[in-house]
């Protein structure tokens, strides 16, 4: 019988699915990371972060997890938090959708939220108010998705091997959104040890540090869970060979392409992976381009997927 122990046992393996009605020469396929039992990536970093912890003694029975996040990881650690007795704290920048809120709290976190338009150094961001918590909160552990070494490992030991695997190593291009970096170095420095012809694309929303001429160009975007005003210690820069830049409304028109032509049911970063790895594919028409889509469109209902909302953010899908 193929019984997991428990909802953690389900993490991982997810497919890889061909994306040959948006792209028909057929060389795009997508790793569809919504089918982790907390319905993103995320869930991947979650457990081993959680699992480090307890190894090292910083994490003891009825502890509370303090973590800033965009809501993926939240969720995740909330899962694992669940099945072994910890409180968890979210803290979360203003700008993501009430749909994750909701999500946490039905996990059983506490969420707060703080302002977006500020320094990652100022008292009021979401990563200074998780520090402040952690300080002021008593066997606590804030696991920081941005500095944690399991978080590139996860994607060494699990998400690289898998689409080796997955492609028969024939695997030619890896496209991957940029946030906290960790999918991209974990995954990317796995593939290229087996492949060292293997490209690695770095996806990045306009706005972010990521491909920003300057620091006067790092500025507030809408695309939410993915790039950064800072530079994590989780993202090696060496492993990513070039870079694609997206705009809101090509992120936000792709993630809806991907629902009505694919069936495809995925969040705003997922849209800007897809139209990176969509250029990609053109450029490269012999080669298998990988692309990693970290979410579902369940947090996003009622953002990319409401005409409303778009229209008063200043989209118009139809022209853009």
């Amino acid at each position: 019988m193929d019984i997991r122990n428990d909802i953690v046992d389900a993490i991982g393996n997810t497919p890889l699915v061909r994306l040959g009605r948006l792209h028909p020469p057929g060389n795009l396929v997508a790793k569809i990371e919504y089918m982790n039992p907390g319905g993103s990536i995320k869930d991947r970093i979650a457990l081993g972060m959680i699992e480090r912890a307890e190894r090292n003694g910083w994490l003891k029975p009825g502890g509370t997890i303090i973590e800033p996040t965009s809501g993926n990881t939240g969720v995740g650690l909330a899962m694992v938090a669940a099945l072994r007795g910890y409180r968890l704290i979210a803290v979360m920048a203003d700008k993501q959708s009430e749909e994750k809120r909701a999500l946490l709290r039905a996990h059983g976190a506490e969420v707060i939220v703080c302002p977006t338009d500020v320094d990652p150094d100022d008292p009021t961001s979401y990563y200074s108010v998780a520090d402040r918590l952690t300080e002021e909160t008593q066997n606590s552990y804030r696991p920081d998705q941005y500095s944690n070494p399991e978080n590139p490992q996860a994607h060494y030991d699990q998400t690289g091997p898998e689409i080796w695997e997955q492609t028969d190593g024939e695997v030619d291009a890896l496209v991957v959104g940029v946030g906290t970096g960790g999918t991209v170095t974990g995954a990317g420095r796995y593939l290229k040890e087996r492949n060292p012809d293997l490209h690695v694309v770095g996806v990045d929303p306009e706005g972010s540090i990521y491909t920003a001429a300057s620091e006067s160009d790092v500025t507030t975007y809408l695309t939410e869970g993915v790039g950064e005003d800072f530079w994590p210690e989780t993202y090696d820069p060496a492993v990513v060979d070039e870079y694609e830049m997206v705009t809101d409304a090509e992120s936000f028109t792709m993630t809806r392409r991907l629902m009505e032509i694919e069936g495809v049911f995925s969040g705003g970063s997922s849209g800007m992976a897809v139209e990176g790895a969509l250029r990609v594919a053109r450029r490269r028409p012999d080669d298998l381009v990988v692309v990693i889509l970290p979410d579902s469109g369940r947090n996003y209902i009622s953002k990319v997927y409401n005409d409303e909302w778009l229209a008063d953010s200043g989209f118009d899908l139809a022209q853009d």
